[in-house]
């Protein structure tokens, strides 16, 4: 089936008199409590649960094998290959799915702040809820800019429609499909909304790239004087809250672009996890969740149906999606300059990489490409001691091209703009997970605090034997011993068996990388 073909089909459903386009955030609340989608809680926002899924489904996430883009994609166990017949015919099933249901919901807008690189999309959804939480997420259009809209990308999503791996080519009943020729994504059998939001963001590290544009997974922030900082982290490593400064002003939480004008925010909204979320906390995130917000699998009390943060029962990942205008003190539009510092976090329960380092560009390069953080003891089955976990450029799920690709522009930009580059350790100091102790936040602070300023720019540094790492000697803020991690253990021989461990990890992760230079492949491993 060609463009055209499958063109004529997406019209023919948005001519029916069940699709409502581009409802206000009134009339979506409305559509969700009429269908008993979700509930209203005590502050206004909407709270729906996802079912079987509370997270994303990676193996069930595809790539169509295409000629124009199959060169290009980095095809393997993350972008897995799925025949165009079979995206073809999924995408008539739901089609035709869809055009029976009694209503059907369209959002029209963009991704990306920058009008030179912005993509006009449109999200069709079953759900009222989801729909409500695309209008949240992405930027949303003005009346003159929705007027001349026209989608140059359309998601699709019909959780409620399930696969047949035997016909459909799927693993399982769920799917999440990207097909770059037909600017379409599919998704089916999953109800967790996080899965619009990646899909959008997994395009968007597809074509930005063709544009000399780096796509990065990373919140923004920026100072008093105009200054620009980049947050990289996984879960758990503190980015969301060491980017939220009461002294500088949010650029974007997770999605940005790195372009020759600047940074842009890729979306128009945020998806914050709020397990355990608190005032005392979080106080912007907290204050966020009113009404229009998208609460997943948070449980309530029936009653009052005030949020019980701390109630992981249904998940861990439990998640909060409001517009960032319902953030004080932020950019708006999510535009500023280029980066003049950027933090790579990570939250090290090995407890033997510093607190801070400043890095060469190539180990920038190394650490871009690592993306280490680790997984405590006791947080996954079977998880005894800690273990390091990478993720490709601190995004791997979400990066169709080859890792290098993007790790050789953040070299690149680096240069250019002369941006210094950070390693921050949120992790543990003075013994492993389960001996040391927490990194305490308001040396972390600090230390970020310092770096942001410019304060570590000419400071005396000493290099790591086991990661080649240059520690400042000085912070202020923070006492000198912290910084050397050697100096915080009792035990001088379990430190250095931790730290020839984790270097060793850091080493054979890496031999994955076969076509990268050797000026960056030796940034990681022990020295001799």
């Amino acid at each position: 089936m060609n463009s055209v073909s499958l063109s004529n089909e997406l019209n023919e459903l948005l001519q029916q008199n069940n699709v409502h386009i581009q409802l206000s955030v009134p009339q979506l609340v409305e559509k969700v409590l009429r269908r008993n989608e979700g509930v209203l809680t005590s502050t206004g926002a909407i709270c729906a649960t996802t079912g079987t899924y509370t997270g994303r489904s990676p193996k069930d996430k595809y790539i169509v094998e295409e000629r124009s883009s199959k060169d290009k994609i980095d095809w393997g166990p993350i972008n897995q290959a799925i025949s165009e017949d079979s995206f073809d015919s999924l995408y008539t099933k739901v089609l035709n799915y869809l055009k029976k249901k009694d209503e059907v919901f369209v959002f029209k807008g963009f991704a990306g702040a920058d009008k030179n690189s912005q993509l006009p999309i449109q999200v069709i959804n079953e759900y009222a809820w989801h729909n409500l939480f695309a209008h949240q997420l992405f930027i949303r259009p003005t009346k003159d800019e929705l007027d001349t809209h026209q989608a140059q990308f359309t998601v699709i999503s019909a959780p409620d429609f399930k696969a047949n791996p035997t016909v459909d080519g799927t693993k399982s009943e769920t799917f999440i499909i990207i097909s770059f020729e037909r600017k379409t994504v599919l998704i089916g059998g999953t109800e967790y909304a996080g899965e619009i939001k990646k899909s959008i963001f997994s395009i968007m590290n597809y074509l930005l790239p063709e544009n000399g544009i780096l796509p990065m997974h990373c919140s923004a922030n920026v100072g008093q004087e105009g200054d620009v900082a980049l947050f990289f982290g996984l879960s758990g490593t503190g980015k969301t809250t060491l980017s939220a400064d009461p002294h500088r002003r949010l650029i974007g939480d997770d999605e940005h672009g790195w372009s020759a004008n600047g940074v842009f925010n890729i979306e128009g909204g945020c998806y914050a996890k709020c397990i355990n979320l608190s005032y005392k906390k979080e106080p912007q995130i907290f204050e966020a969740i009113r009404f229009g917000s998208v609460l997943e699998n948070v449980i309530l009390n029936p009653e009052t149906r005030v949020a019980d943060y701390d109630d992981g029962s249904l998940t861990e990942n439990t998640r909060a999606a409001y517009p960032i205008q319902a953030i004080d003190n932020i950019v708006d539009p999510s535009i500023a300059g280029h980066p003049n510092a950027i933090v790579f976090l990570t939250a090290d329960a090995f407890g033997v990489l510093p607190p801070i380092a400043k890095l060469t560009k190539e180990q920038a390069m190394y650490h871009f490409l690592s993306g280490y953080t680790s997984k405590l003891a006791g947080t996954e089955r079977g998880v005894t001691s800690p273990e390091a976990t990478f993720s490709t450029c601190f995004g791997s799920p979400f990066l169709p091209l080859p890792a290098t690709r993007y790790a050789e522009m953040l070299g690149e930009k680096i240069d250019e703009h002369n941006a210094q580059v950070y390693l921050v350790n949120t992790g543990w100091t003075g013994g492993e997970y389960g001996v040391g102790s927490r990194m305490k936040l308001s040396y972390t602070r600090a230390m970020v605090h310092a770096a942001l300023e410019g304060e570590l720019n000419n400071v005396e540094t000493v290099k790591d034997h086991f990661f080649g790492l240059n520690i400042p000697l000085h912070v202020p803020g923070v006492p000198d011993e912290v910084l050397l991690p050697h100096k915080t253990w009792t035990d001088q021989t379990a430190y250095e068996n931790k730290a020839k461990e984790l270097a060793e990890k850091f080493k054979k992760n890496f031999e994955k990388f076969t076509d990268v230079p050797a000026s960056i492949r030796e940034q990681g491993g022990p020295l001799s």
